[in-house]
């Protein structure tokens, strides 16, 4: 439980596992251009998400997309849902999302958002 907390307390992984469970799954270059950062430090702050069990990645042809993790528990789930609803309208979640709705070009648009 320790870890999921210190998941929640890093600012970037928690920006990324906000936009990742709005929209139900992402890929990096979507996370990159969003939260206007590289790649590699993008990458390291999803694997220690995903080594928390809170997302999942599953290949779709070139694109590994993340998306929240399947299995997780209510707690965790309910935890999540509270702080999305708390953050959604605050800085820099709100210019994270503003960012990503006008990404050219995006690879995968996910029909079902709104996690809250």
């Amino acid at each position: 439980m320790h870890n999921f907390f210190k998941v929640l307390a890093d600012e970037t992984r928690l920006r990324c596992l906000v936009l990742i469970y709005e929209n139900r799954g992402l890929c990096v270059c979507e996370l990159c251009h969003a939260l206007d950062l590289p790649q590699s430090k993008i990458s390291r702050h999803l694997s220690l998400i995903k080594l928390n069990k809170l997302i999942i990645d599953r290949r779709e042809g070139q694109w590994v997309l993340y998306s929240p993790h399947p299995d997780i528990s209510a707690f965790k789930e309910n935890i999540i849902k509270a702080s999305i609803k708390e953050l959604i309208d605050t800085s820099p979640f709100k210019e994270d999302r503003k960012r990503l709705y006008e990404m050219a070009n995006r690879p995968h648009v996910s029909k079902e958002s709104s996690y809250v």
